[in-house]
């Protein structure tokens, strides 16, 4: 009978969980420095070099951001250049344009098993549901139906989407202490029922862009399940491969 050999992983790998679990428990909250390489060298009893490895991981995972001169930070949903990370569009004729959020209902229910499923929690759990538009240049473009476990995101409404000022995800980092750190999408392509057309002003039948995410936070724990209409007559969806 064959055995299963241990899962053997390399010391930065170690190293590299260690600091996320600082992050999840929140001794490094967004936006703020960590130590130094060398002062984290220090605390785990291994080289710098180890370190600098771990760390490079984490910012190329977009967790942690390095700026020359000042150190390494804890990303945040805060910078603006954030939102790009999670929303792709840009317009034909130009580069990406700010959208306005306009929410448009925000209301607490039970979890079907669809979004018991993706949200890893038992079916009929308390969940939140969102609905917005994006607009661009003041025309609606996207169509957001968003699904949040309600032991997660307690005391959500719709005065509070309304006025926040940032991006929804800088709304869960600052208010929930939800950072999220990395997504899955799904894309197929669609046609406009009439309900939908007539919300982002286009015809029946018109060819629409379905995004459905499901978003995680530290512990690859998912906490936004999320089903998304784009019209794409002036914009296009893009995403970088390497």
């Amino acid at each position: 009978m064959a055995h299963e050999s241990p899962t053997f992983s390399p010391l930065y790998r170690q190293i590299k969980s260690l600091i996320v679990q600082a992050l999840e428990t929140g001794e490094w909250l967004p936006g703020q420095a960590i130590p130094s390489e060398q002062e984290l060298a220090l605390r785990f009893g291994v080289s710098q070099g180890t370190v600098r490895k771990a760390v490079d991981e984490l910012a190329a995972g977009n967790m942690l951001v390095r700026r020359q001169g000042k150190g390494t930070f804890v990303s945040t949903h805060q910078d603006p250049r954030a939102m790009f990370r999670f929303l792709r569009l840009k317009a034909i004729n130009g580069g990406p344009v700010l959208p306005k959020s306009q929410p448009l209902e925000c209301m607490r229910g039970k979890a079907g098993p669809e979004a018991a499923r993706n949200l890893g929690i038992e079916p009929g759990n308390p969940i939140h549901i969102l609905r917005r538009t994006l607009r661009f240049d003041s025309k609606p473009v996207v169509i957001d139906e968003m699904y949040l476990p309600g032991d997660v995101f307690q005391g959500i409404n719709l005065d509070m989407l309304r006025e926040w000022q940032g991006s929804l995800y800088s709304l869960y980092e600052s208010r929930f202490g939800v950072r999220m750190v990395r997504a899955t999408e799904k894309l197929r392509a669609v046609a406009a029922e009439r309900a939908v057309a007539d919300m982002l002003n286009v015809k029946e039948g018109a060819p629409l862009l379905s995004v459905e995410r499901l978003a995680f936070t530290y512990g690859d724990k998912p906490v936004e399940w999320r089903r998304g209409l784009y019209s794409t007559a002036d914009h296009f969806y893009i995403n970088e491969l390497s």
